[in-house]
């Protein structure tokens, strides 16, 4: 009967330490699909270059006088530009 407990006792402890280490792995996953996931969310809008028309996201682009560019060289063509035409 004794022997039974301690098997009892050891069966439980590994089943418990089995899925705390599969939450773990879990959770470990989970954080690193989100980082994968990070550049692709919703909450990251795309944007047109004025001078290309190249689309890219929002945080990436520069904005002057309204307008979305995807350099600095391509700003600086478009208001030479724009500028020019004025």
């Amino acid at each position: 009967m004794n022997l039974l407990l301690i098997r009892l006792i050891i069966f439980a402890v590994l089943f418990f330490a089995g899925l705390k280490l599969y939450r773990m792995y879990r959770e470990w996953k989970q954080d690193r699909d989100a980082d994968d996931r990070q550049d692709a969310s919703p909450g990251n809008p795309m944007v047109r270059c004025a001078w290309c028309k190249v689309h890219l996201p929002e945080n990436d682009a520069l904005r002057e006088k309204g307008e979305w560019f995807c350099s600095p060289d391509h700003r600086d063509k478009y208001l030479a530009e724009s500028s020019s035409e004025e």
